[in-house]
């Protein structure tokens, strides 16, 4: 779905940004401008943003190679 009509971004390429390291809307305002021009997206696009890091959050949880070892 389009998230800023002003630059045509969608929430795949803040998937992508936030998969690729992006994780701030200033981040995402610089790497694709979200909310540079009318700002309108900006509540959209931070959900987005919120929805992605939690996910990746999620899953980095559940990865046995992160998990502490016994010391």
């Amino acid at each position: 779905m389009y998230v800023c009509v002003c630059n045509a971004v969608t929430d795949k390429h803040i998937r992508r940004a936030v998969n690729d390291g992006t994780d701030t809307m200033r981040g995402l305002k610089h790497q694709l401008g979200v909310a540079d021009c009318c700002g309108r997206c900006a509540p959209c696009a931070r959900q987005v943003l919120q929805d992605c890091l939690h996910a990746r959050d999620r899953d980095d949880s559940l990865r046995p190679d992160l998990a502490l070892q016994p010391v």
